[in-house]
């Protein structure tokens, strides 16, 4: 499925927030020559638990906002989020 998402590159911690358009993603690393696709990469393999590998950047390689196809199927997405929402508010 595709998930819009908003980075935030040289942010000072990782970090992945759900907001009402997708997702809002800190990462750690500057935008040049690719690294902070590389962070974003990792940080949503890490919080969707899916090989890095299997996410793809389908538009906006070089923008803030960009789509992402991440290997899952919509009931999956909620699931993960709702969990994840429910660890970090309780």
């Amino acid at each position: 499925m595709n998930v819009e998402i908003k980075v935030v590159p040289n942010a000072k911690k990782r970090e992945v927030i759900v907001v009402e358009s997708g997702l809002r993603v800190k990462v750690l690393a500057s935008p040049v020559d690719g690294k902070a696709n590389e962070d974003l990469i990792g940080s949503l393999s890490e919080f969707f638990r899916v090989k890095k590998s299997q996410i793809k950047i389908v538009r906006g390689e070089k923008e803030r906002k960009k789509v992402v196809a991440l290997p899952l199927d919509e009931a999956e997405y909620r699931a993960i989020l709702e969990e994840k929402v429910k660890v970090t508010t309780g």
